[in-house]
């Protein structure tokens, strides 16, 4: 390559080599004694000026929480990616540790909200081989939730509702009530303050004050797959907790006495003695109260929880009134459908079997034999619809129905008394 002079004296000379290798130009200065100032200038601080800036810029990065976030799951999903892409049948490991800190919160925050229940009942024995009757004492557990500072107690009725007989046996009414707190040993005798076989919901009180009320979420709002974790007192093991999902909402369930409830479903363990604790969220707030669970062969995991907002109104009146006033009829009636119907030269609805003496139903008009199609505009084809129609309205409150009288349709305004 052909040099040149370059006419000021004062600026250095340089000769321009082509690299066949890497297609740069290379520059050498002729004047050694400016070479390593050149090449400190050219080469070294740029280079020094890029690392220190590097080091600013990530270190400011990951001093913002957001940024810091969005670098790292940008990388987690690279890693991930990249193991998707291989075939070897191993996935990426995913740490539990946020899982870990979900259940301890939950568990801290509800723990000293849920208590221990313990009932004592007599037993009489209605046939002995001497034919004398005999009288022994039972008890049964279960857990409750409190719901306010000086003592008053959330739980399940057919706790502490113990009353039945059979051929062979008697059960009486609870004889005696006690509660267990979270961490002590002393039983607190508790009083009924009320109970409701409908709902399955009863309240207790103990003469303490200062203790830690549980918070309530929107029960209204949970989704199926949230985390949910069940708490109370099973096989007597008091503050047990055990973990799992919603499973399902408003799932229908009817009870082995007949009766249909609305509940939440999960596959967090409910066991014997968890009847009347709380399910609880992420947070550690209430969003039900654990009541049944299917048991038998091949079957696993399935639980079910009062939701919390249903019971808020029935534990008020229970607190009040030491029952729950519902509107009433005074009706007693049978589902009539298609089939059943047509064989009685009937129409499908809800077939009056019989009204109660002095009753908001036989002062409206209803008579035995009349099939009620109708109530508020909507059609009826059972006793629940029914029930839920007439369940909407307070008592006082004005109900129409549309009854079939000997395939003549009539119309009557129901005045709903209160349930005796």
């Amino acid at each position: 390559m052909e040099e040149k002079q370059k006419k000021e004296e004062s600026v250095p000379s340089f000769k321009t080599v082509k690299n066949p290798n890497t297609y740069k130009d290379i520059y050498k200065n002729e004047s050694s004694s400016k070479h390593s100032f050149g090449f400190g200038k050219n080469v070294l601080l740029p280079f020094f000026s890029g690392v220190v800036g590097c080091a600013v810029v990530l270190g400011a990065c990951f001093g913002v929480p957001a940024i810091r976030s969005e670098i790292l799951n940008i990388n987690s999903n690279t890693g991930n990616n990249s193991s998707n892409s291989q075939s070897s049948g191993y996935v990426s490991q995913t740490s539990l540790s946020n899982y870990s800190d979900t259940s301890v919160y939950a568990a801290n925050k509800i723990l000293p909200s849920i208590v221990g229940i313990k009932v004592e009942y007599n037993v009489n024995s209605l046939m002995s081989m001497f034919g004398r009757q005999t009288q022994s004492t039972a008890t049964a557990s279960g857990s409750g939730i409190i719901i306010s500072d000086d003592g008053y107690i959330l739980t399940n009725n057919h706790i502490v509702s113990t009353s039945s007989s059979e051929s062979y046996y008697e059960i009486s009414e609870a004889t005696k009530v006690t509660v267990t707190l979270f961490n002590d040993e002393t039983e607190y005798e508790a009083k009924i303050i009320g109970k409701d076989e409908q709902t399955d919901l009863a309240v207790i009180k103990i003469e303490k004050s200062g203790l830690s009320k549980a918070e309530f979420a929107d029960s209204d709002s949970i989704k199926v797959g949230e985390f949910a974790m069940a708490v109370g007192n099973p096989l007597g093991l008091q503050s047990s907790i055990t973990c799992g999902v919603i499973s399902a909402v408003n799932r229908e369930v009817t009870d082995t006495d007949g009766k249909t409830f609305n509940l939440i479903q999960t596959d967090a363990a409910i066991n014997s003695g968890n009847s009347g604790g709380a399910l609880v969220n992420s947070e550690g707030k209430v969003i039900g109260i654990n009541t049944l669970k299917l048991s038998g062969t091949g079957i696993e995991g399935m639980g079910f929880a009062i939701p919390i907002n249903s019971t808020t109104d029935v534990t008020s009146q229970l607190i009040q009134y030491s029952k729950v006033k519902r509107p009433y009829i005074g009706i007693s009636g049978m589902d009539l459908d298609e089939k059943t119907a047509k064989a009685n030269n009937l129409v499908v609805g809800v077939y009056v079997k019989s009204v109660d003496d002095f009753s908001a139903g036989e002062k409206a008009g209803i008579k035995i034999g009349d099939v009620i199609i109708e109530a508020d505009g909507k059609k009826i084809t059972s006793m629940d619809e029914l029930n839920e129609v007439k369940n909407s309205h307070q008592i006082g409150d004005e109900m129409k129905i549309k009854v079939n009288r000997d395939g003549e349709e009539k119309e009557l305004t129901i005045k709903l008394g209160e349930q005796p």
